[in-house]
């Protein structure tokens, strides 16, 4: 029976808190695209995301119009590239990138992910063909995503990639540093990443998925932040309850939208993504929910704390609300798509070292963080095993999208505009990790993946 007072609070939510589908994506297996023929393979690939997600676009565009519900974006996920790219050189690799951009442009969709590799344990030929250009492939396409995954907690950490992607980010950056080294921030290195996950840059289809699928990602800090304000006084046993409420309803209207899609795209409804997803619009920030919680500011002693509850409740919440809730669900923390956080940090509150505490507890990891561009790349490696380390000790996914920006400092900052906002440059330890990077090699699995 439907609940008057449901509707308006959730026409509320999205008129006055920012209530928002951050994404819905569709998730599209390439594994049937197979060629030993670079020109042949990419012919395959345009037809299937072209014939798969024709309809994507418009699909998102009848529901909001229909449920009055903000679809912020339309995104198709793709197989690993380099599970399909086999042996093919490395110019058959940036081949492939351009034919995703094609196929993005023919569709509208706003990005397209899956330009990736898994290199956990070791290389293959592919990945590494595929690696060797990913910098060269995000400057010249606008809207190709890629990610790399080092580690999980099954295998231990690759630091002979480690290594590799502190060269291939700042090459990210200096190929694009006239639009404020903006090839960066479309690229994730992970450890134990998942194969479901809606959002950019991290989105692939993973293996084990069906041959197309639609994951949604739901956005709501200013809807969890408002109730936090209601509250009131209250302890935190009972604000956990009020965060977690929130979380519920937030995801409902996630599900309703990710199974209408999936009805009308006629493609099998994969998960919910139940993150909280941050953007520079006042009011959107999960910094604020924080400080709405009573820290006076992000950064302070007790903001770990903090998150760590937020992310539990809203991970509690969302589960009552859909059977399928997966991705990387919590709360994210990303710099420069946050106006809480870009104030923290332009303030001096709100540290690397902290952030990197953070990630412990959070979703995902050290995001959209602009450093200097003179940053060494064995410091860049540093902090992405530093990363890397603390996903794999704790089973959980953690991830770095690091931005150094070339020819700025600290005190200067970067502007991407739109979702990814802009960051203020932040200060970095001046001390070289590059002796232990360059040992290289395999840092073992931990103890306790000894499951079986």
């Amino acid at each position: 029976m439907l609940n008057t007072q449901d509707i308006l609070e959730t026409i509320n939510m999205i008129r006055e808190e920012n209530l928002d589908i951050r994404t819905i994506t569709m998730g599209i297996s390439l594994l049937d695209c197979v060629s030993e023929d670079a020109n042949r393979l990419c012919d395959k690939i345009y037809d299937k995301i072209t014939r798969r997600a024709d309809k994507l676009v418009s699909v998102g565009q009848g529901i909001e119009k229909e449920y009055g519900v903000p679809i912020v974006n339309k995104r198709v996920s793709v197989t690993p590239i380099s599970l399909i790219g086999g042996e093919l050189s490395p110019e058959g690799y940036l081949k492939i990138a351009h034919t995703l951009q094609r196929a993005a442009q023919t569709l509208g969709i706003n990005f397209i992910g899956g330009f990736s590799a898994l290199v956990h344990k070791g290389y293959t030929v592919g990945a590494r063909n595929l690696i060797s250009v990913i910098p060269q492939a995000l400057a010249e396409t606008e809207t190709v995503c890629s990610s790399v995954n080092v580690a999980t907690t099954k295998a231990g950490i690759n630091m002979d990639a480690v290594a590799q992607m502190g060269h291939v980010i700042k090459q990210c950056a200096e190929l694009t540093a006239d639009k404020d080294s903006i090839g960066a921030a479309k690229l994730v290195v992970f450890a134990n990443v998942p194969q479901d996950n809606p959002f950019m840059a991290g989105a692939f289809h993973g293996v084990g998925e069906p041959d197309s699928v639609i994951n949604v990602g739901v956005s709501g800090p200013g809807v969890v932040a408002s109730a936090i304000k209601r509250a009131g006084d209250c302890d935190l046993s009972e604000l956990a309850d009020v965060i977690k409420k929130t979380a519920f309803k937030i995801t409902r209207v996630g599900q309703l939208v990710a199974k209408e899609a999936a009805s009308r795209l006629d493609t099998p409804f994969g998960i919910v993504d139940l993150s909280l997803a941050p953007t520079p619009a006042i009011g959107d920030s999960v910094a604020h929910i924080l400080e709405g919680m009573g820290l006076e500011s992000c950064g302070a002693h007790g903001t770990t704390a903090a998150l760590a509850m937020l992310n539990d409740a809203v991970k509690k919440g969302g589960v009552m609300a859909s059977s399928h809730v997966g991705g990387l669900s919590g709360a994210f923390i990303p710099v420069s798509e946050d106006a809480g956080m870009i104030a923290a940090v332009e303030k001096g509150a709100l540290s690397i070292e902290k952030l990197e505490a953070m990630t412990a507890v959070c979703s995902v990891g050290l995001d959209m963080i602009a450093i200097p561009g003179d940053t060494p790349d064995a410091v860049i490696s540093g902090i992405i095993a530093d990363e890397i380390s603390i996903g794999v000790a704790n089973t959980k996914t953690t991830a770095v999208r690091l931005i150094p920006a070339i020819g700025k400092g600290v005190g200067d900052s970067v502007e991407f505009g739109g979702l990814l906002g802009y960051a203020p440059i932040i200060r970095l330890n001046p001390y070289s990790p590059e002796k232990f990077i360059g040992r290289g090699g395999r840092i073992p699995a931990p103890i306790h993946s000894l499951k079986n």
